[in-house]
């Protein structure tokens, strides 16, 4: 049973560094592909290329923990995106212990992941964040998603992503958009504002039915990912904006932020284990604005 696990662990680890690969290629495709009134407007500004960064962690006893690599491009589509990939491992505090399924009774943990946050240069290409991972104690679940958030939603480009997750969810089981889509709505609110903080997605934790099609339906969850969004970027990101714009961009993503440093498991995961910070924090914004 060790073995199987094992063998299970790198596979999933495998899987997240693949798709990491995949989304760094297409988005710097992306950087390429900028023309017209709006190449020209960001002139001043190369195409993005991603740069990639190693980390070590180290665990709370002082034995070597784990670590990832981060993967960071600023371009002229993208104005920060960042597609993190780890693989940890260690012990939960006390505290934290209790907060995990299966860690209350033994605290060992293994845990794996992606993580994307992308912004965007144009505010009328849509943010957009997307994270898979796998984490085993004495439990092994898989769990993540999708989510979009525009400046300025497009219904057009809110169904098809929609549709997309759907279409994933759809080939495992047909329970699953409709019951994910409400966590994601649940999930992504940010609850001091009374606000959704976009158009939703998918959300999803805990899934532990059956190692082999949990598996498979989260690498569906990335190939889903890896197929449209790249297609609403292609859609607006010629298109002209106004400072107007700019600014309201700026605005929601103080909210963005907001919610990633207030509610978001991710973050807290991250700091409670001693990740590394920098990669923890990818997620925020370059630029943001309070009103």
């Amino acid at each position: 049973m060790s073995e199987q696990v094992e063998q299970r662990k790198a596979q999933a680890a495998a899987w997240f560094a693949e798709l990491r690969d995949g989304i760094c290629e297409a988005f710097e495709a992306l950087e390429d592909e900028l023309e017209g009134a709006v190449e020209e407007r960001m002139a001043g500004v190369a195409p993005g290329r991603f740069e990639r960064k190693d980390w070590q962690r180290t665990d709370s006893d002082g034995s070597p923990g784990g670590g990832g690599t981060m993967a960071v491009m600023h371009g002229r589509v993208f104005e920060k995106v960042g597609v993190n990939v780890s693989t940890v491992h260690g012990r939960f505090s006390p505290e934290f212990a209790k907060q995990i399924p299966g860690a209350d009774e033994d605290p060992r943990f293994w845990a794996s992941g992606i993580s994307l946050v992308a912004h965007m240069q144009n505010p009328l290409v849509p943010a957009v964040h997307m994270n898979t991972r796998h984490i085993v104690t004495t439990k092994s679940w898989f769990g993540g998603g999708s989510d979009l958030n525009p400046m300025f939603p497009n219904e057009k480009d809110t169904a098809d992503f929609h549709a997309a997750f759907k279409a994933a969810c759809d080939r495992h089981d047909p329970e699953y958009y409709p019951r994910f889509k409400a966590w994601c709505d649940e999930y992504f609110f940010i609850k001091h504002r009374n606000m959704a903080r976009g158009v939703g997605g998918i959300f999803y934790d805990y899934l532990e039915n059956d190692w082999a099609a949990d598996f498979a339906f989260t690498q569906d969850v990335g190939r889903a990912f890896l197929e449209i969004y790249p297609a609403l970027v292609r859609r607006h990101m010629n298109t002209s904006w106004s400072e107007h714009e700019r600014q309201h961009q700026l605005v929601r993503r103080g909210y963005y932020a907001e919610f990633n440093l207030v509610y978001d498991r991710g973050t807290k995961f991250g700091l409670m284990t001693g990740g590394n910070v920098e990669a923890i924090l990818m997620s925020l914004p370059p630029v943001a604005t309070w009103p």
